[in-house]
């Protein structure tokens, strides 16, 4: 077991753990190493900082790349308060991840993050982050972030109680007897389906965790997930990515979860922003590495 958790994360990266008392949390971080400016990658709801692999072996060679797991998710610990709704606020989360930045740059000794990089709702926290702290980021490359529902569109919506994503969550499986039976159970499911190999094998051996019974169980439980979900709403992203001053690029998935028009909308209210389409669905950096990795790498050059 240990052989394959090695062969999907190179032994030269480092698995730390940044104390944010003050927050109530513990976050784990990927340091990957890397000459330059810092790049700090926070991945998408549900999942955890070990996905960004495939990207970040690439992103070191022009950055110190590190990746984070969101309270709740990976290696980080759950708040203080455990899985309540309040703690899962998309603004505390971003609060988390600026936490983090300010960190690192005391660590290191640099004045700005050189490079935040964000999927899904990761994406959007990011966007918040820098929103709080106009500067922080030099640049900033977002994959498909999430686009939370206005007021105005909430009254549009059919949601009932609760958004269809947080009751799919709420209803997932969180425990297998063990890490077989699990990749076997889900390695054919539609999420997976256009994946790369790495990045599924990457998810049963990284988002996963063995309990003290020899089973398995998800590091974020599909309750944290759903609660995630359902804060959404908390962050009105189309109100702060005004106070956003990093240029800013947004890959969009054609075959994602948001119309192109929504980022369209967004880019009015920043200063230098770029939209690139990606012929991929939401989970990009799942399925397309390669190419994020090139979209950045190109956009941080120019």
């Amino acid at each position: 077991m240990a052989e394959v958790r090695e062969s999907l994360i190179p032994g030269d990266v480092l698995r730390r753990r940044v104390p944010l008392e003050k927050r109530g949390v513990e976050i784990a971080v990927q340091d990957w190493g890397g000459d330059g400016p810092i790049a700090l990658l926070h991945h998408a709801n549900g999942f955890a900082a070990a996905l960004w692999a495939p990207v970040a072996e690439r992103l070191r060679s022009r950055f110190r790349v590190v990746a984070m797991d969101a309270r709740g998710h990976g290696d980080s610990s759950l708040p203080a308060e455990g899985a309540v709704a309040e703690a899962f606020d998309w603004e505390v989360m971003a609060e988390d991840l600026g936490a983090v930045a300010q960190w690192l740059l005391d660590e290191s000794g640099q004045s700005q993050i050189g490079l935040g990089l964000g999927h899904s709702f990761g994406g959007t926290l990011t966007l918040a982050a820098e929103a709080a702290k106009p500067g922080l980021y030099r640049q900033i490359a977002l994959a498909d972030p999430v686009v939370p529902p206005t007021p105005e569109m909430l009254a549009k919506m059919d949601w009932g109680e609760r958004p269809p994503l947080a009751e799919l969550a709420r209803r997932r499986r969180n425990i297998w007897p063990n890490r077989e039976e699990a990749r076997a159970q889900l390695a054919g499911k539609p999420l997976f389906a256009t994946w790369t190999e790495r990045a599924r094998e990457l998810y049963f051996m990284e988002a996963m965790r063995e309990r003290d019974d020899g089973q398995v169980e998800l590091k974020c439980s599909g309750l944290v997930e759903a609660l995630v979900f359902e804060s959404s709403t908390s962050l009105d992203l189309f109100d702060i990515v005004s106070k956003v001053g990093a240029p800013s690029l947004f890959l969009w998935a054609k075959n994602g979860n948001f119309p192109r028009l929504a980022y369209e909308e967004l880019c009015k209210k920043m200063g230098e922003t770029r939209i690139i389409d990606a012929d991929a669905g939401h989970l990009i950096p799942m399925e397309e590495p390669g190419w994020v990795a090139e979209q950045v790498l190109s956009f941080c050059s120019s």
